[in-house]
Parts: C-alpha cells; sequence; structure tokens
C-alpha cells in the first residue's frame, strides 16, 4: 500500500469510524498535524526500495555511537532505516569510497547487501532509532570478516 492509500484509507476510517468521537474531541483538544519526515525510492546506495514478501519481524532498535568510535564493515541483507535524533553521522561505502553523512531529522534509507562502515563526526553522541525488516530467523547485520 503506498502512502497516499494508506493515508486515505486512515483518512476514510476516521471520519466513518471514529467521526462522532472526532467530532466532539476536535472542541476539547489541540488539532493533530501530520509531517513527513522523508519520501524517497532509493536507498542510501542507490538501489530500489523494495517490500519484502512473506512474513516479516519489524526489530526498532536504539543505537547511541559515542564520539571517536567506529562501527566496523558491515552489511545489511535486509531493508534497514534509520532516524537520526542527535549527533553527526558519516556512512561510507567501502566499495566506491562514497561517503554521506546524516544529521540530526535525517532518514537512512541503509544499503542492502553492500559494505559500508560508519563514524560519528564531531564531538557528540549519535542517537539513532532504527527499522528492521527481517524474515523469520533472518539477521540485521553481517561483518564482514
Amino acid at each position: 500500500m503506498t502512502r497516499r492509500n494508506a493515508a486515505l484509507a486512515l483518512g476514510v476510517l476516521a471520519t466513518t469510524a471514529f467521526g462522532p468521537v472526532l467530532a466532539g474531541a476536535q472542541a476539547k483538544s489541540p488539532a493533530v498535524t501530520v509531517t513527513t519526515l522523508f519520501s524517497g525510492t532509493e536507498t542510501a546506495a542507490g538501489q530500489p526500495i523494495t517490500l519484502p514478501s512473506g512474513p516479516v519481524r519489524l526489530v526498532v532498535s536504539e543505537y547511541v555511537i559515542p564520539p571517536g568510535s567506529v562501527l566496523p564493515v558491515h552489511r545489511h541483507p535486509y531493508a534497514r532505516y534509520g532516524y537520526v535524533q542527535a549527533g553527526r553521522l558519516k556512512i561510507t561505502n567501502v566499495q566506491t569510497g562514497l561517503a554521506k553523512v546524516f544529521g540530526p531529522g535525517d532518514v537512512i534509507v541503509e544499503m542492502i547487501n553492500v559494505w559500508h562502515s560508519a563514524t560519528p563526526v564531531g564531538t557528540a553522541t549519535v542517537r539513532l532509532l532504527v527499522f528492521d525488516q527481517l524474515p523469520p530467523g533472518g539477521v540485521a547485520t553481517e561483518l564482514r570478516h
């Protein structure tokens, strides 16, 4: 389901199932706002974002990466999305040498099956909220040996 279709479905649900409740609540509470933080169709390596087929396990993690630390060369076999809450993180594609820095409010659409590493930039601790979509028994990250 596309975001637009999901938004339309939510709107229909809200006006049909919750319409009377919301109408009364609107007079008593502030309006809810929705802000799109990211909309895209490619990973950080330019790969198309695709949906997994079959059962999926969603794993949500928080990463706290102190200044001076290094995330070793690794890859993700499945879809992974990150939201930078604080700090700045440089992700380097070790196959091409291309690097990109992500900061607060940025969404990272991780490269799939592409070896890369990451390091904090500056003196602030990086805080990431990470979402993994995994098949049953799947792993989120593979380290290069």
